[in-house]
């Protein structure tokens, strides 16, 4: 298939050298049930990755390469389509698929429909699952990589047939055998991303450097304009960051600190809380808003359809320090469709098809010669910039560990929203 290009920005990571985990570690806006859950589970490290980016011939699994003319970047990957047949049932982020990979375009190449749920945190895909008890009726999940130790311990996930995904060939050795998954037992790499903010520079005349920055402006030019993530750890992580306190930190004195500033000092000047705040953007709701680097991508596309001016707004990733995080693509415990899921997931590991929901996302599919590929299948592609970090940035990111502090961090964020809202 040919994928029609989309205006060009940056091409490929310089590099990856430091853990991968997640974004939304937990919503918990009404978060009781997943505290107790979590405080049932052992805490694991976090995962880790050091491996330089391998150049190895894909194929040399055997499987078939993709037709491509001669000097084409494509015959260097392996593109098995495999044939299945019904209905596959999917239970993952809001809008976190290019339509057409869960819709149409799988129905054509696969065979397969879709039926697609959603969910806002991790912690609601585990207690939908662990109520299900091999019955939750879905056949593909995605959670973030802390959570895999915890979701294998509770029986809820089962292993892959890796003879069923050849196109794992395709994925650049960095995003395969983490920490959480060192043999990829039970995970395939869907993305990995960060966290940072995007603001109207026409209402907000500085710059917005740090997270120190952030919080300022978010108590005078953007009272009453701003969004954060709702998320404990992402709210937790500002604060810390600006501070230059570890995000991960189990002190009780630095916890009173934290839950001191943001409920009394700083929630009153939030607008909303917000994990995927580019429609309100666009909708003019917001001036100042904590994102995740797809999100705010994909706000520049949402205000120009809005009849706004994409120029008005700067995004910043965060710092000194910010998030890191991997998602990735399941199988729970009694899928009804196990054959279909993974045709399903290797189908979307052919480079194409990565890179068509790469464009649509906005985040690292994790694809070797990642370059030259998007050099290829995606010439025009815009603000690849916030996909793509230089090595110097990554090294400024931190996983998250669940840990001792997780309930503290739910409580402090329930008593922002209450405080906010009042």
């Amino acid at each position: 298939m040919t994928i029609q290009p989309k205006e060009l920005s940056v091409l490929a990571p310089e590099g990856f050298q430091n853990a991968l985990s997640r974004r939304a570690f937990l919503k918990f806006g009404t978060a009781v049930a997943g505290a107790a859950f979590l405080a049932s589970c052992s805490n694991d490290s976090a995962p880790t990755s050091s491996a330089e980016p391998d150049t190895t011939d894909a194929n040399a699994t055997g499987t078939t390469a993709a037709s491509s003319s001669a000097g084409s970047i494509l015959g260097d990957y392996s593109t098995v389509i495999n044939k299945a047949t019904g209905t596959l049932a999917m239970f993952t982020w809001g809008d976190y698929n290019d339509p057409g990979i869960v819709g149409a375009l799988a129905t054509e190449q696969v065979g397969v429909k879709m039926k697609v749920d959603f969910y806002p945190s991790n912690e609601d895909l585990i207690t939908k699952l662990a109520a299900g008890n091999g019955t939750s009726g879905y056949d593909i999940v995605v959670p973030t990589g802390a959570y895999l130790p915890q979701m294998v311990q509770k029986g809820l996930l089962q292993k892959l047939d890796k003879s069923l995904l050849p196109n794992m060939a395709n994925i650049d050795p960095l995003y395969l055998k983490q920490d959480f998954d060192p043999n990829n037992d039970f995970t395939v790499c869907k993305n990995w991303g960060s966290t940072g903010w995007i603001w109207n520079k026409k209402e907000i005349t500085r710059d917005i450097a740090t997270w120190a920055d952030f919080i300022d402006v978010a108590m005078k030019e953007a009272s009453g304009k701003t969004s954060v993530i709702d998320t404990p750890v992402n709210l937790a992580g500002m604060y810390f960051w600006a501070n230059g306190i570890d995000w991960n930190t189990e002190k009780p004195e630095e916890l009173d600190a934290y839950e001191k500033f943001i409920v009394n000092d700083f929630s009153q000047h939030v607008k909303a809380f917000d994990s995927y705040p580019s429609t309100k953007i666009a909708e003019g709701a917001y001036t100042l808003a904590m994102a995740w680097n797809g999100d705010a991508r994909q706000t520049y596309t949402r205000i120009k359809d809005a009849g706004g001016n994409p120029d008005d707004w700067s995004w910043a990733l965060g710092a000194p320090e910010t998030e890191i995080w991997m998602d990735c693509y399941s199988i729970p415990v009694g899928a009804p469709n196990v054959e279909a899921a993974h045709a399903w997931i290797n189908w979307v590991l052919s480079p194409e098809i990565s890179i068509k929901d790469l464009q649509y996302h906005g985040y690292n599919s994790g694809m070797k010669n990642m370059s030259a590929l998007l050099a290829e299948v995606a010439p025009d592609l815009t603000r690849g910039d916030m996909i793509f970090f230089k090595d110097e940035q990554v090294k400024t990111m931190r996983t998250n560990v669940v840990n001792s502090s997780q309930d503290r961090k739910v409580d402090i964020l329930n008593k922002a929203k209450a405080k906010a809202a009042g």
